[in-house]
């Protein structure tokens, strides 16, 4: 990758609506995946059926845009052949890409579909060039999703050190996890975001009216109380406000969401090959709203990128869909190291 190349556009995509809206709206890729535990965001309501996926592909494809399939988390023994008959959907169904993380499945993938383009996902947890470059040697996966840990002097680091494509977050939540490796969800329900695919899995979800306010609780444990005016968010434990020592706050982390497109000329000359818009969660509106902006970007440090800024609209826009409508360049901006 040299920072004269393209900058794609990955972004994300719960539903068919989702997966249409992106497209429309500039995305050069959308991310997706099957309605069961082989993905990391196994929430009710979400993702495609293989009817769904056939057309979402076709949409895609007439449109000359790329899509890639999430089977990012670790099965079992007792599971696998679910796993496995998830990759030979996506063989069969055409799939530009499958973003995989665990090494028997990929070693799997690499064998019975040679032809079958591999991704290492962020559930992976591949944080160095050396990692990376083993996935590439031993499996052929043609592009690495970083974890959202490293400062921006390691991830040109890593760009300069490996033959694989490598994709960074641009935008959206953020959480206290070190990537794929997400405990609290399953302390509190007993399954796992990496296994079952699901942080808070919606069966575990209560929303209570009381007296004191909106109350939201998983698996009975109180995780907000929200107030008359404020906008209630998804109880998951890491975004919680818990008293400690007689004070009630966000103990854990406070919501925002990861920004960085005022980063775009130093991801563009480090040689990111690709931007992965967060939130397969989220509605149509929110992909639609995101995706605007960030094609506008886009297309903007790609003919200018010394000439580049992020105009005060487009971060308004981002903001109004941020979490706590707040934004944060998170560890790519670390100036001590």
């Amino acid at each position: 990758m040299t920072s004269s190349q393209r900058i794609e556009l990955v972004c994300p995509a719960g539903s068919l609506p989702a997966l249409k809206t992106a497209i429309d709206h500039g995305a050069d890729c959308v991310y997706l995946g099957f309605k069961d535990a082989t993905n990391a965001r196994n929430f009710t309501g979400l993702n495609f059926d293989p009817a769904q996926m056939r057309e979402g592909i076709a949409y895609a494809h007439a449109r000359r845009r790329k899509v890639l399939l999430a089977l990012n988390t670790y099965p079992q023994t007792a599971n696998w052949a679910g796993w496995t008959a998830a990759v030979d959907r996506a063989a069969e169904f055409g799939i530009d890409a499958v973003i995989l993380a665990d090494p028997g499945l990929m070693a799997y993938a690499a064998k019975t579909h040679p032809q079958l383009r591999l991704h290492l996902s962020v559930q992976g947890s591949a944080t160095s060039y050396e990692a990376i470059n083993f996935y590439h040697e031993r499996f052929g996966i043609q592009r690495a999703v970083l974890p959202r840990v490293l400062s921006m002097a390691q991830v040109e680091q890593v760009v300069g050190r490996t033959p694989v494509e490598i994709e960074v977050f641009g935008f959206g939540g953020l959480c206290v996890m070190v990537e794929g490796r997400c405990a609290l969800s399953a302390y509190a329900t007993g399954e796992s975001p990496n296994c079952n695919g699901a942080c808070s899995p919606g069966k575990h979800v209560r929303w209570e009216q009381t007296p004191q306010g909106m109350e939201t609780r998983l698996n009975g444990i109180l995780i907000d109380r929200f107030g008359e005016h404020e906008r209630a968010g998804y109880p998951t434990l890491c975004k919680g406000r818990f008293e400690v020592n007689d004070e009630t706050y966000y103990a854990i982390e406070e919501p925002t969401s990861l920004n960085t497109l005022e980063m775009l000329p130093e991801l563009a000359r480090v040689g990111v090959a690709a931007i992965k818009i967060e939130g397969r969660q989220r509605s149509p509106a929110y992909v639609a709203q995101v995706t605007k902006v960030w094609r506008a970007a886009l297309d903007r440090v790609a003919v200018d990128p010394a000439g580049f800024h992020a105009l005060p609209a487009w971060m308004a826009e981002l903001n109004k869909v941020s979490e706590g409508q707040s934004h944060t360049l998170g560890a790519y901006y670390r100036p001590w190291k």
